[in-house]
């Protein structure tokens, strides 16, 4: 088992003799996490690693390689969610007619094995280059359909203070932009970014939303409170993203605990993902309907506002929709939590089909 003690692993682990050392793999699986490693890039940072229990356990499910990474499932593709084709220049996704993704780097404090990116995410994409940064601001201030700029990667905040302040403040400076957007998992996995320079880039006029990538309530724990507790301190709304994974959180009680976690933090679960279909996740993969049938067994155990919309990314850059369950009964009927069905009277009883 890992030493529990966060002076064990002081410096983020990239390579199999790190994660061998920390006790995380078996001496015998050198050569495959190698091979692994050769093809997806591997960052366990101290964190994070200082939070997994066992090998195999929820967290190290998520970060730790397998070989199994190396072996495409059918329907498996390197750009499932279509950024690929929807990217007219570098660093730019331009998938709704509104809003628009941009990518200043490709980095992250650590690799998920199951992320939708990992045929593009690592030490080799790095930062946009200044000229690509530059025109793909000029892209969107060209542009005035478009109300909303999301900053992805790899992870935006894992940018310095500086050249991310520099990006805000160009974004703020369009009129036609009304909010931003900002997809992150450093307070989760570098919660010590968290601090005075980064808040002080993350002072937008412009409306800002942080989304913050979590998915077992053990990542929360105390530095990642903090983190967020300053982050909240400091003005920036937070909204909660997770994925649904096999052996991570797919249960009732798992994903209850972490909304709660999430809520606790003042983190409003938002969206509950679809896992995309990249290549070699299949060991995650939960099926839709096992998906709905979770959502549908937290109504009543949590609030609303504890929630998220449970989504799937259509294959091909189609877009979003959401796939929860449905309480519904057309004509006029609605089912409880518990299954039990009750008729409607009113305006329901008057519209068959609504809804």
């Amino acid at each position: 088992m890992p030493d529990p003690t966060p002076s064990a692993n002081p410096r983020t682990l990239r390579t199999p003799a790190d994660l061998i050392a920390a006790g995380l793999a078996p001496e015998s699986a050198l050569g495959a996490l190698a091979a692994v490693g050769a093809r997806y890039a591997v960052a366990v940072p101290p964190a994070l690693a200082v939070l997994i229990e066992a090998p195999g356990d929820p967290l190290a499910r998520q970060f730790v390689p397998d070989p199994a990474e190396l072996e495409t499932a059918p329907g498996e593709r390197a750009d499932p969610i279509g950024d690929d084709a929807l990217s007219p220049i570098p660093g730019i996704v331009h998938r709704y007619p509104d809003r628009v993704l941009l990518k200043p780097t490709l980095l992250c404090p650590v690799y998920c094995r199951f992320c939708f990116r990992r045929e593009h995410v690592g030490p080799h994409g790095g930062l946009l280059a200044e000229a690509d940064l530059a025109a793909a601001l000029a892209w969107i201030a060209a542009r005035p359909a478009i109300r909303e700029v999301i900053l992805t990667g790899g992870d935006p905040l894992f940018l310095s203070a500086r050249r991310l302040g520099r990006i805000l403040r160009a974004l703020d400076a369009m009129a036609h932009l009304e909010t931003l957007r900002i997809h992150t998992r450093v307070p989760i996995a570098t919660p010590g970014r968290v601090a005075a320079p980064l808040l002080g880039a993350l002072a937008t006029a412009k409306p800002l939303w942080l989304v913050v990538h979590a998915n077992h309530a053990r990542e929360l724990a105390a530095p990642q409170r903090q983190a967020l507790a300053l982050l909240a301190r400091a003005g920036v709304p937070l909204l909660g993203q997770s994925v649904l994974l096999r052996g991570v959180n797919d249960t009732a009680p798992a994903l209850e605990a972490l909304f709660r976690a999430m809520l606790a933090c003042r983190v409003k679960p938002y969206y509950l993902h679809h896992l995309d279909p990249a290549p070699g996740t299949a060991r995650f993969h939960v099926p839709v309907a096992e998906g709905r049938a979770l959502l549908a067994a937290l109504r009543g155990r949590l609030g609303g506002h504890g929630l998220p919309t449970y989504v799937v990314d259509i294959p091909g850059g189609f877009g979003k929709v959401p796939v929860g369950p449905d309480f519904f009964l057309p004509p006029a009927g609605v089912r409880d939590r518990e299954g039990r069905v009750h008729g409607l009277g009113g305006p329901l009883a008057a519209a068959p089909g609504a809804g």
